[in-house]
This record gives structure tokens, sequence and C-alpha cells, in this order.
């Protein structure tokens, strides 16, 4: 997932991070023999994807409506006035995850959320780019005082520990809607949005189950062009749907992309014959 480098860059005595690329190398393992097993899992902010929404309600057989009104909470991503999903944690004194146990660990690992796949690394980067140009892409090592993970021998690179990790196939799902996020953040007092489309964008990245809904029930495909052989695979498959809204979400926030009205359709074909 493409997030951007928290550190204030125009602070010159802040501390940058040691930019990492693919073949970078590192030594890291977690395991239930470490004594700090379990701690990265509490007190911590965890943004959702929505392809990890998607997963862990299928996973808990939850709707994707009941799976947020149980699990997550609704924030503003800073800078991008776009709503982004976090999970809620626990009420207790050090704020845990609600799926991890002190001596199993997470209880649902197989579908654990992205961000927990990528720890210890964080990813950046130092431009905006589209979702098919990473070039500017880069990696870091979060070392937190806690984490005794990098004192194990087990080493890396960077791209053993993202295929190992499962994050290229959630990244390569979330492109799109990581694309919207960091395109919305770069030029943040550019394009205004108004509450409906911000509602919209939650809709179509978040709650899955209302979208198909939505495109389906409502009078949407009489409004947009979508051909028939696409509409028959967002009806049957979920991360073609999500997809979907990614691409749909970036013609109402930025004018672009293939999902168009049918008139604003005819009326380039009328122009074309004319």
């Amino acid at each position: 997932m493409n997030t951007e480098n928290n550190n204030n860059n125009d602070n010159p005595s802040a501390i940058l991070p040691v930019q990492m690329g693919y073949n970078s190398r590192f030594k890291f393992n977690c395991h239930k023999g470490v004594k700090c097993f379990t701690k990265c899992c509490r007190g911590i902010d965890i943004m959702l994807t929505p392809y990890d929404i998607l997963t862990m309600r299928k996973r808990l057989e939850l709707s994707s409506e009941e799976f947020l009104a149980i699990f997550t909470e609704l924030r503003l991503l800073e800078k991008g006035d776009l709503p982004i999903v976090t999970m809620k944690l626990l009420d207790d004194e050090q704020r845990s995850c609600p799926f991890v146990r002190d001596e199993q660990g997470c209880i649902i690992y197989e579908d654990r959320p992205t961000t927990c796949r990528y720890y210890p690394l964080g990813v950046g980067s130092l431009s905006y780019a589209s979702e098919q140009d990473n070039a500017d892409e880069f990696f870091f090592t979060v070392k937190e005082d806690h984490c005794l993970g990098f004192d194990e021998d087990k080493e890396w690179t960077v791209a053993e520990w993202r295929e190992d990790q499962g994050v290229d196939l959630r990244d390569q799902v979330n492109a799109g809607w990581t694309d919207l996020i960091v395109r919305k953040k770069s030029v943040p007092q550019s394009i205004k949005l108004s509450e409906q489309t911000k509602q919209m964008f939650f809709l179509a990245c978040y709650n899955i189950d209302k979208f198909r809904t939505f495109v389906f029930e409502s009078t949407f495909l009489e409004k947009y062009a979508v051909d028939d052989a696409r509409v028959e695979e967002i009806r049957n498959d979920d991360v073609k749907l999500l997809q979907f809204g990614f691409e749909w979400m970036k013609g109402v926030m930025f004018g672009e992309g293939d999902i168009k009205p049918k008139n604003a359709v005819d009326a380039s074909q009328e122009g074309q014959e004319a």
C-alpha cells in the first residue's frame, strides 16, 4: 500500500528513514518465542484497506455493514479530507487489537490487515505517481523500542518479505484506492469534495455489500455506460466490483476513467460522427 512518508521534511532536524528498495536486505523475525510477541498489536492505529475489509468480513461471516459497525472507526484522512477506516481497538489498558490473544497471537492471521503484513516495513513515495508508476516508491524499517524481532538472525530482501507476507496481491487489488488517496493528498486545496462525494467514496471503497445494491438496484446502470460483460463480472466477483468502484470514483473525483455517464458517451460519439 502506497502511503506518504510521514516525517516532516520541512524540518531540517527531522530524522529521515533510510530508504530501501526491493533488493535491500534486513534482519527480522517474529514468533511466539520472541519476548515482545503481540506487543505490536496494541496501542497502534491500524488503517484498513478496502481489500482488508472484504477478506476480514468474509472470515467473520459478517456483512460489510456489520463489520464496519462492530470493528471499525471512521476518520478523515489528514490533508486529503477523505474518509478512511481504522480498526476499533479494545477499551483495555493496552488498547489491544480485538483479534490478538496473548498466547495464540492473531486469531485471524490468514486474513490479517495489510498494515500488519507490512510490519516492520513502511512504504512511502517521494512524489505523486499513478497506480501504474511506482518509480518513486521506497521502503524503510519501522523500529519501535519494544520490538526484539530485529535481533533475530532471519534475513530478507524487501521483495522476499512482501511475497512471504502476501502484500503483493493486496497492493495490486488496492492500487486504484491508493491512487485516489495519494492523488487527493498531493493536491489537497485544488480539489474540494462535497459531502456527497465523500459518502460515495466510503460506499464504493468500504461497504461492498451496500455498493453492490447501489449499482444493481438503483438507476446506476441506466445512467452509466457499462458493457454487459463487465456488468456480469462485477455482479459475481467482489474484487472486480471493488476495483470497479475505484474506477468510478476516479471519474467522480477527477473526471477521468472509463466509467462515464451515458449522456457524456453519447455526446462524444456524436462529436466523432460530426
